[in-house]
């Protein structure tokens, strides 16, 4: 689906995760080099590679996180001349494949122009960067928020997404990864800040209902926790 001008996103199958069926998502940004950036690959088929090349050469794979990286092998495997960034947690989970540059290094990469980035610390449990798409105002996330429908789970499994914070309209961060930032919130919120300095216009996330209104106040009421 076309969000906004060189922006689309792909949903895939969902992945069981901690007992609940968890939704996939892809994001796409088409650079002004004309190159694609593939954030957090999904199941590859002949059906998405088609769509995907359709828009463009693959130039980059993204693994924003360390636990987004199921998918990246057949990517790699269908794109070897793609050039593959990871957090540093990832590129340790996933020793067995190459990566061209971690993301958690102080650098300047091929794609700042379009879209800038921040490394989101502060839990021992996870970190992840988290991208935003200047052109279309899109800030694009993982699983530091998460916002499901409820229609993906059954009775029981709604139950646990509530009180784990992840369901719409009143996505969060996961309970367990919030509770992780006990010791971490004063550097948690500078990266928060950078964030919104942004003034996004738009929430993707890999997993739950995209948010395109009042998103300044979808952010504040979500990082209420860390505020």
């Amino acid at each position: 689906m076309k969000l906004a001008d060189d922006i689309w996103i792909f949903d895939g199958e969902p992945v069981p995760f901690l007992g609940l069926p968890y939704s996939t998502r892809m994001t796409v940004v088409r650079l002004s080099s004309g190159d694609l950036w593939v954030h957090s690959p999904i199941k590859l088929s002949a059906s998405i590679m088609a769509q995907v090349d359709s828009l463009g050469g693959v130039k980059y794979l993204i693994a924003p996180n360390q636990l987004h990286h199921l998918f990246l092998p057949e990517w790699m495997a269908a794109y070897p001349d793609a050039e593959v960034y990871g957090t540093d947690g990832v590129m340790k989970k996933r020793s067995d494949l190459s990566f061209h540059a971690p993301l958690n290094n102080s650098q300047r990469y091929a794609w700042d122009s379009d879209i800038e980035h921040e490394l989101f610390t502060g839990s021992p449990l996870m970190e992840e960067c988290v991208f935003y798409h200047k052109g279309s105002g899109t800030l694009i996330v993982t699983d530091l928020v998460e916002n499901f429908s409820g229609n993906e789970f059954n009775g029981c499994q709604r139950v646990v997404a509530k009180g784990a914070g992840i369901l719409a309209p009143n996505g969060k961060t996961p309970l367990d990864w919030r509770l992780s930032f006990i010791f971490g919130k004063a550097k948690a919120r500078k990266h928060l800040n950078k964030v919104l300095s942004w003034n996004p216009q738009r929430l993707v996330m890999a997993h739950g209902e995209i948010v395109s209104e009042e998103t300044d106040r979808f952010l504040q009421r979500s990082f209420k926790w860390l505020l």
